[in-house]
């Protein structure tokens, strides 16, 4: 038999690194290696150097998209730019310009000619990004641009509880109701009024596109099929709601919905369908750095480790959207860990 001191001795000796357990919750330096870090100097230079002479993004018809202009001033913002401070604090600040000059009356952020067929997305978007600058910025207008631009989402909510392409009480689809869902959220962080009951109908709308196996349908009338990146954003949404892992009563969506997420983590040699794939990896890696863990430990390096491999010589990403967009979302992505938006914090 051992003696105590034999045992004693047992617990202070040092374990072994092959037996020690990996700590999930590495810091950003570790997370964002020096090959992402190269691919997010490079993307941020090619980015900075794609803004119009109006502040807007985007080139065809996508040109000064109000949804690209706010997703490139976030993907300037997650690397610790605001406006007028940082790297690139004046690409942030003429992005707010930009928006600002096209903001409606009505409240509407949208673009001076329209040319997508969603332009909720546009003014989700950018109501999210002026609801992240807003306390960072001087700007006496922003507050008074921004409350109206909250109270159109709020006046054009349905019945069901989402929103659709359209500042209209007609039908609502779940991908765009997330989009209106984080731009709320980050204007409530910000000290603007969103009624309770909006976030409570919304929430109801998300949780009802569920599936069975975890995933989320895209509209309510007539079901549907899981798939990836409604999935990733209706897990998001719930999240944006306080819906976390770790609260018991409340975590049965979160946890099957993680779980089904977790089979399109990407793998070196595995190819899978890509529509929407930016769109997708935008919200699950929101999702999975929410939920932390062992979960997030697994899949930023993959997602990391991904991006890099798809980059281009000159710095962007490419994509059916236009480059600015996907380069936007990519550096959203990769630089998840710094946690610099507040949208983003956990």
């Amino acid at each position: 038999m051992y003696s105590i001191l034999a045992i004693l001795l047992l617990f202070l000796l040092p374990v072994p690194a092959s037996a020690q357990t990996a700590d999930p919750e590495k810091t950003a330096a570790e997370m964002i290696n020096p090959a992402a870090q190269r691919a997010i100097d490079q993307g941020l230079q090619w980015l900075s150097s794609r803004q119009n002479d109006d502040g807007g993004f985007g080139q065809g018809v996508q040109r000064g998209n109000a949804a690209i202009c706010g997703l490139c001033g976030m993907a300037f913002m997650s690397g610790g730019s605001t406006p007028s401070r940082g790297p690139y604090g004046d690409r942030v600040e003429r992005a707010v310009d930009y928006l600002l000059a096209n903001a409606q009356p009505s409240g509407y952020l949208i673009e001076p000619t329209p040319t997508t067929h969603g332009p909720m997305y546009s003014h989700g978007f950018a109501t999210l990004f002026l609801a992240e600058c807003y306390g960072m910025s001087k700007r006496t207008e922003l507050r008074d641009k921004l409350s109206l631009a909250v109270k159109l989402i709020i006046n054009s909510q349905n019945k069901e509880g989402g929103w659709r392409y359209y500042p209209k009480k007609d039908d609502a689809d779940i991908s765009v109701t997330v989009c209106q869902v984080m731009a709320l959220r980050a204007a409530h962080n910000a000290g603007i009024h969103v009624p309770k009951e909006t976030i409570d109908r919304a929430v109801d709308y998300v949780k009802r596109c569920q599936n069975r196996d975890g995933g989320f349908l895209y509209m309510l009338s007539g079901g549907g099929e899981s798939s990836f990146p409604r999935s990733a954003a209706g897990i998001v949404a719930l999240n944006s709601a306080g819906i976390y892992l770790g609260n018991e009563s409340k975590e049965k969506e979160i946890t099957s919905g993680l779980d089904y997420l977790t089979q399109f983590r990407p793998e070196q040699g595995v190819t899978r369908r890509e529509q929407y794939y930016e769109y997708g990896h935008y919200y699950a890696v929101q999702a999975l750095w929410q939920a932390g863990g062992e979960r997030w430990a697994r899949w930023y390096p993959a997602i990391r480790d991904e991006l890099i491999s798809r980059q281009r010589p000159d710095g962007s990403w490419i994509s059916t959207y236009g480059s600015e967009y996907s380069t936007a979302m990519c550096l959203i992505i990769l630089q998840m860990p710094e946690n610099q938006l507040p949208i983003f914090q956990r």
